[in-house]
């Protein structure tokens, strides 16, 4: 009997000798490609892949020349620019899609291999989806060596491509599929024969007949042995292999064992031990549950996932714009910056960029929650991935590939999925240890029942085998955090971190910065007063302004949009100060109170009692001060409600702001709030976090900036304004995208639930094993009625996390 290939289990050729030195010891490879992919693993000091491995490697070959000088090709700058993001200076970053990826020592062995690469920076791998995103230093490594080493170790590397994605997803669902037709209609054939048995009194179907019926059974069975049942055999084979017992190991123990004492029991004519259709049911129902647990899943993760399918494929470019408005086809990899290209209505915008010609509105519902569509004017930014919902549009891209800010998105998304939250992690690990206390009570019941039933011993045994359900402990955690994920994604919150939802669930307290977060971070003209009426005012004062970028010039402007604007003659700037310029004839000034003051010859200040918290701005001529301007920022609309959300939900709410006393103690006081602090700089920002975390608080930190980068940071969890710095938004565990500050109470709320479903899946799993066991055990089980117990278990965890897929919060 030949031996097994050491790498990839299969069987080694007669004479074939291909040696791997493993441990001190010799093992034998199938081929010169396995053997040299094992010798890589281990020069590579990742041995303990062979240990911990669940599943085998597939069988090795050597790339042809041809497929290495496609690997090349992927150095191309122009080819790169469609699925790499340029980080900083050299670094870049790359989603890959991993071929060949079987169990989680894959996982291992792929991100250790790649880590010591010189130049990797970082590997992140996640197993659901395995989709892998690596970040490198273009002037040590080439993503071409990144590729061929990730060959070398017996695996491959695409840039993700999520059409392909979909294809190998639908391929592995029709084989899933196929197997369940075949045990469900063996298993309905074999009971047609089975029932009559049951039924049956003794004596009243003749001997040949029921034997004949047993045979048929037996038949009928062995395409669900060799076929349906294939993928429980194969985890538990590679799974001791490795030295491990697996989810499967009970399974696959339970159904060879209740089909080979079956067939024994007919070879010998033992009629009272022959259960064919039970072997076939539970395996119809356990391949059932999975198929449906596998659809379920792919359902609480979808809203996630449609992010990554919002790019599509082709688009209508204007070589010609503006002198042309003939449109070519064009690949969305093709465009460049500073490309123009028409979005039709219907079409997606393939790329970020700015509007030139044409008004129309964008759903961008997909990438910031919001339901409603956004009016698109001239000079408007669109984002790619949001659907032009009415009328052409004419845009010059800005943002290509991985510089797009759906791409961003994704890249946070891929960073909290390769997360594993405390919980999962808890339950994973007693999910392995309860396998081999089942297989251990399996074998004790057996021996049990053998001294009081010896006839019912075995069958009992098997309902213990099956009816556990260690793979509902296992689920419990993730199912529900990937379905509350998608579901706050679809309505504006990011979650970046996969610790964030269990955390969010625990805060005590909620601290806010100020500008940018409760207040929009825009100067804008709160108010006018003065004998000079508003319109003329503010009409002269924009007029003086039209050429300044200061923001507080910025705030006249934007307040005088539409007002018409009169001539002015000898404007003259005065950095720091105001300006000045002749309008109608006569000399008129803009600026402070001293720059007023000092030009007049008279005593001119802040009215102190007068919008305190803004800035304030004069306008005078030569007969004195004619308006004041109150310029400052605004609190958001949605900030009251937000406040009192929290506060009705039992939370206690802080501000913290580097701005002035006074600015910050008016927003204070708008918004109710009693404890703020003013003037505050990043480390005491920190140290005030720090101070509520000595107390036993958990914190929730809300900004934008990037002096709160540290602090979103230090808090327990925290969340980013969707419209601050990229600083700010790598540092929160989530991001508001659209800047909705109502979404805090629902995220808030969707934590709570979603740790109390959580709590509810591991009650269930733990409390059904619980129950079931002993059952089991003490011999009030079928085998098959086990297996649909296991089924509607794995079933009920996903089932439960589902509901948090709903828009009810």
């Amino acid at each position: 009997m030949s031996e097994n290939c050491f790498h990839c289990g299969l069987p080694v050729p007669v004479g074939a000798r291909f040696p791997i030195r493993y441990r001190q010891k010799e093992e034998a490879a199938c081929c010169a490609g396995c053997q040299a992919v094992a010798n890589t693993i281990i020069e590579s000091g990742l041995a303990d892949y062979y240990q911990h491995r669940t599943e085998g490697a597939e069988r090795v070959e050597a790339l042809p020349e041809a497929v290495l000088q496609q690997i090349r090709l992927y150095d191309s700058e122009e080819l790169q620019q469609s699925f790499v993001h340029r980080v900083e200076g050299e670094a870049r970053e790359a989603a890959l899609m991993l071929e060949g990826i079987s169990c989680a020592a894959c996982i291992w062995l792929n991100e250790q291999h790649l880590r010591q690469l010189p130049g990797v920076l970082a590997v992140d791998i996640n197993y659901s989806t395995q989709r892998a995103r690596v970040r490198w230093d273009n002037s040590c490594i080439r993503l071409s060596a990144i590729l061929e080493a990730v060959a070398a170790i017996g695996y491959r590397a695409h840039p993700y491509d999520a059409e392909r994605q979909e294809k190998l997803q639908q391929k592995e669902r029709k084989q899933a599929l196929s197997r369940l037709w075949v045990a469900g209609l063996s298993m309905m054939q074999v009971m047609m024969y089975a029932v009559p048995v049951y039924l049956a009194s003794d004596g009243d179907i003749a001997p040949d007949f029921l034997w004949l019926l047993h045979w048929a059974g037996f038949i009928l069975t062995l395409p669900v042995l060799l076929y349906s049942a294939l993928p429980f055999y194969r985890n538990t084979w590679r799974d001791l292999k490795a030295g491990r017992v697996g989810m499967d190991a009970p399974v696959s123990i339970g159904i060879l064992t209740a089909f080979f004492a079956s067939f024994w029991a007919l070879i010998h004519k033992y009629e009272h031990g022959i259960y064919f259709d039970s072997v076939s049911m539970f395996v119809f129902l356990l391949l059932g549950g999975r198929y449906l647990e596998g659809i379920a899943r792919r359902k609480a993760g979808a809203a996630s996932e449609s992010l990554v399918k919002l790019v599509p494929a082709f688009c209508h470019r204007l070589a010609g714009w503006p002198s042309s408005r003939d449109a070519d086809e064009a690949t969305v990899a093709s465009l460049r910056e500073g490309d123009v290209i028409l979005v039709k209505p219907g079409e997606t915008i393939p790329a970020d960029g700015v509007v030139l010609d044409g008004s129309s509105a964008s759903n961008e519902s997909l990438l910031t929650g919001e339901s409603r569509p956004v009016d698109k004017q001239p000079g408007d930014r669109l984002i790619a991935g949001s659907v032009n919902a009415a009328s052409p549009l004419i845009m010059r891209v800005e943002q290509i590939g991985q510089a797009t800010r759906l791409a961003g998105i994704v890249r946070l998304l891929d960073q909290a999925l390769t997360e594993k939250p405390r919980l999962a992690v808890l339950a994973d690990r007693f999910a392995s240890w309860f396998v081999a206390l089942l297989l251990l009570a399996a074998a004790a019941s057996y021996i049990g029942w053998h001294f009081v039933d010896p006839d019912r011993a075995l069958w009992i045994m098997v309902a213990v085998l099956v009816i556990s359900c260690p793979c509902a402990l296992s689920l419990a955690t993730p199912a529900a955090l990937t379905a509350a994920s998608g579901n706050l994604a679809s309505q504006g919150v990011l979650t970046t971190r996969g610790h964030a939802l269990e955390t969010l669930a625990r805060v005590t307290d909620v601290v806010f910065d100020k500008t940018g977060t409760l207040t929009h971070g825009r100067m804008r003209l709160r108010d006018i007063a003065g004998p000079l009426p508003r319109e003329r005012a503010l009409s002269i004062a924009a007029a003086l302004e039209q050429s300044s970028e200061h923001p507080l010039a910025q705030a006249i402007l934007a307040a005088a949009d539409g007002l018409s604007l009169p001539a002015v003659q000898s404007t003259n700037n005065y950095p720091g100060h105001g300006v000045a310029g002749m309008v109608d004839g006569q000399e008129w000034r803009l600026g402070s109170a001293p720059f007023i003051s000092a030009w007049l010859g008279l005593e001119e200040k802040e009215d102190s009692d007068w919008h305190a918290e803004c800035s304030q701005v004069l306008l005078a001529n030569a007969d004195g001060v004619q308006a004041r301007f109150a310029i400052g920022d605004v609190c958001r609309d949605d900030a009251p409600a937000l406040l009192r959300a929290l506060r009705e939900r039992g939370l206690a709410v802080h501000l913290l702001s580097g701005d002035g006393e006074q600015a910050v103690a008016s927003l204070a006081a708008e918004l109710g709030m009693a404890d703020w602090r003013a003037r505050a700089a990043p480390e005491d920002k920190l140290a005030f976090v720090s101070s509520l975390q000595a107390q036993g608080r958990r914190v929730l930190m809300v900004g934008d900036g990037v002096n709160d980068a540290p602090v979103l940071a230090r808090a327990d969890v925290s969340i980013a304004m969707g419209g601050g710095t990229d600083v700010a938004r790598a540092s929160g565990d989530m991001v508001l995208i659209s800047d909705q500050l109502a979404l805090i109470p629902l995220a808030i709320a969707m934590g709570r639930r979603t740790l109390a479903v959580i709590r509810q899946n591991l009650l269930w799993a733990a409390g059904y094993n619980v129950v079931a066991l002993p059952l089991a055990i003490l011999g009030h089980v079928t085998p098959w009625l086990a297996s649909l117990g296991m089924a509607l278990s794995s079933l009920l965890v996903v089932g439960n996390a589902l509901r948090l897929t709903k828009r009810d919060t």
